[in-house]
């Protein structure tokens, strides 16, 4: 490989194809605009066998790990579940400023293979939603809230703080 030449899916093409989604939406996302977004050929693309599915799972996954990462001290610091349950959602609201242009340029199909389930649309992936599920159920234990069906209520936690919080930033 050519010194300075990209590897698979490194962090300047992901960096790249997150600004063609930014600029041209998922759908005109095209692998040519991620190359010239990452300052790549189309053909080194071809070379090194990415694909714009690649990319987009790539980025998919890139936004799990900093959800993941922004929750954690939310799943391990010291407090009663509801006040661990107040930074959780801070960091999901963290996550999405974070991000704020990348997901409101996701659409459709694009959005659904971030948050969704593959083959059931309706359910939110279990990466976003069991770190929520975690605190609710350590807040029944610890006797701070009182919640009836902590899959439920943490499923509406995550979408509807999330949604609202990228509504009001609009």
């Amino acid at each position: 490989m050519i010194s300075g030449e990209l590897t698979p899916i490194d962090g300047r093409l992901l960096d790249g194809a997150q600004r063609a989604v930014v600029r041209y939406g998922a759908a005109g996302a095209t692998l040519e605009r991620i190359a010239t977004e990452a300052g790549v050929s189309r053909m080194t693309l071809h070379r090194h066998g990415v694909s714009r599915a690649d990319l987009f799972t790539a980025l998919a996954q890139r936004l799990e790990d900093e959800y993941q990462r922004a929750l954690w001290p939310a799943l391990v610091g010291a407090g009663s579940a509801r006040d661990r349950l107040r930074v959780a959602l801070e960091a999901e609201c963290g996550v999405a400023e974070a991000n704020l242009e990348l997901l409101e340029a996701l659409t459709g199909d694009a959005r659904s293979g971030v948050f969704h389930e593959e083959g059931a649309p309706a359910l939110t992936r279990e990466v976003y939603v069991e770190p929520l599920q975690r605190l609710l159920a350590d807040g029944v234990a610890d006797g701070t809230l009182r919640v009836e069906d902590v899959e439920e209520t943490a499923t509406v936690l995550f979408n509807q703080v999330g949604h609202t919080y990228r509504h009001l930033r609009k």
